[in-house]
Protein backbone atom coordinates (compact mmCIF):
# COMPACT_ATOMS: atom_id res chain seq x y z
CA UNK A 1 0.00 0.00 0.00
CA UNK A 2 1.22 3.48 -0.85
CA UNK A 3 2.01 6.07 1.79
CA UNK A 4 1.02 9.72 1.62
CA UNK A 5 4.68 10.60 1.04
CA UNK A 6 4.89 8.21 -1.95
CA UNK A 7 1.74 9.73 -3.46
CA UNK A 8 3.13 13.25 -2.99
CA UNK A 9 6.42 12.21 -4.61
CA UNK A 10 4.48 10.83 -7.58
CA UNK A 11 2.40 14.01 -7.80
CA UNK A 12 5.55 16.14 -7.67
CA UNK A 13 6.32 14.73 -11.14
CA UNK A 14 2.87 15.67 -12.48
CA UNK A 15 3.53 18.73 -14.66
CA UNK A 16 0.89 21.36 -15.38
CA UNK A 17 0.08 21.32 -19.13
CA UNK A 18 0.44 25.09 -19.56
CA UNK A 19 2.96 26.00 -16.84
CA UNK A 20 6.45 24.54 -16.60
CA UNK A 21 6.01 23.40 -13.00
CA UNK A 22 4.57 20.49 -11.06
CA UNK A 23 1.08 20.63 -9.61
CA UNK A 24 2.66 20.28 -6.17
CA UNK A 25 5.06 23.16 -6.83
CA UNK A 26 2.16 25.35 -7.94
CA UNK A 27 0.23 24.65 -4.71
CA UNK A 28 -2.46 22.76 -6.60
CA UNK A 29 -2.41 19.66 -4.37
CA UNK A 30 -4.28 20.61 -1.22
CA UNK A 31 -4.46 17.22 0.48
CA UNK A 32 -3.80 13.52 0.08
CA UNK A 33 -5.52 10.97 2.26
CA UNK A 34 -5.31 7.19 2.19
CA UNK A 35 -7.88 4.88 3.71
CA UNK A 36 -7.46 1.18 3.07
CA UNK A 37 -7.04 0.85 -0.71
CA UNK A 38 -8.55 4.26 -1.54
CA UNK A 39 -6.42 7.34 -2.22
CA UNK A 40 -8.19 10.68 -2.21
CA UNK A 41 -6.38 13.67 -3.71
CA UNK A 42 -7.87 17.12 -3.21
CA UNK A 43 -6.74 19.38 -6.00
CA UNK A 44 -6.70 23.11 -5.27
CA UNK A 45 -7.85 24.99 -8.38
CA UNK A 46 -7.21 28.72 -8.88
CA UNK A 47 -10.86 29.34 -9.73
CA UNK A 48 -14.10 27.45 -10.21
CA UNK A 49 -14.86 26.40 -13.76
CA UNK A 50 -11.22 26.20 -14.86
CA UNK A 51 -11.38 24.93 -18.47
CA UNK A 52 -8.54 22.40 -18.12
CA UNK A 53 -9.90 20.76 -14.95
CA UNK A 54 -10.47 17.41 -16.67
CA UNK A 55 -6.92 17.48 -18.04
CA UNK A 56 -5.54 18.19 -14.57
CA UNK A 57 -7.59 15.36 -13.04
CA UNK A 58 -6.23 12.97 -15.68
CA UNK A 59 -2.65 14.08 -14.97
CA UNK A 60 -3.20 13.37 -11.25
CA UNK A 61 -4.74 9.96 -11.98
CA UNK A 62 -1.89 8.96 -14.28
CA UNK A 63 0.78 10.06 -11.80
CA UNK A 64 -0.72 7.98 -8.98
CA UNK A 65 -1.61 5.00 -11.19
CA UNK A 66 2.03 4.74 -12.24
CA UNK A 67 2.87 3.93 -8.60
CA UNK A 68 0.09 1.34 -8.13
CA UNK A 69 -2.19 0.59 -11.11
CA UNK A 70 -4.68 -1.36 -8.96
CA UNK A 71 -5.26 1.43 -6.47
CA UNK A 72 -8.64 3.16 -6.27
CA UNK A 73 -8.32 6.90 -6.65
CA UNK A 74 -10.71 9.77 -6.12
CA UNK A 75 -9.79 13.30 -7.18
CA UNK A 76 -11.73 16.05 -5.46
CA UNK A 77 -11.47 19.73 -6.19
CA UNK A 78 -11.37 22.81 -4.02
CA UNK A 79 -10.92 26.46 -4.96
CA UNK A 80 -7.89 28.44 -3.85
CA UNK A 81 -8.41 31.30 -1.45
CA UNK A 82 -7.14 34.75 -2.45
CA UNK A 83 -3.69 34.29 -0.91
CA UNK A 84 -3.21 30.86 -2.50
CA UNK A 85 -4.40 32.20 -5.88
CA UNK A 86 -1.96 35.15 -5.71
CA UNK A 87 0.94 32.78 -5.01
CA UNK A 88 -0.21 30.47 -7.82
CA UNK A 89 -0.43 33.38 -10.30
CA UNK A 90 3.04 34.60 -9.34
CA UNK A 91 4.52 31.15 -10.02
CA UNK A 92 2.43 30.75 -13.19
CA UNK A 93 3.70 34.03 -14.67
CA UNK A 94 7.30 33.00 -14.01
CA UNK A 95 6.99 29.57 -15.62
CA UNK A 96 4.25 29.98 -18.27
CA UNK A 97 4.98 27.91 -21.40
CA UNK A 98 4.92 29.99 -24.56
Amino acid sequence: MLTKEEVMRALSKAIHPEIDSSLVGLGMIKDVSIEKEMVTVTMNLPFAGIPIKDDLVQIVKEAVADKDPGLRLEVRSATMDEEEREEFMKKAREKWKS
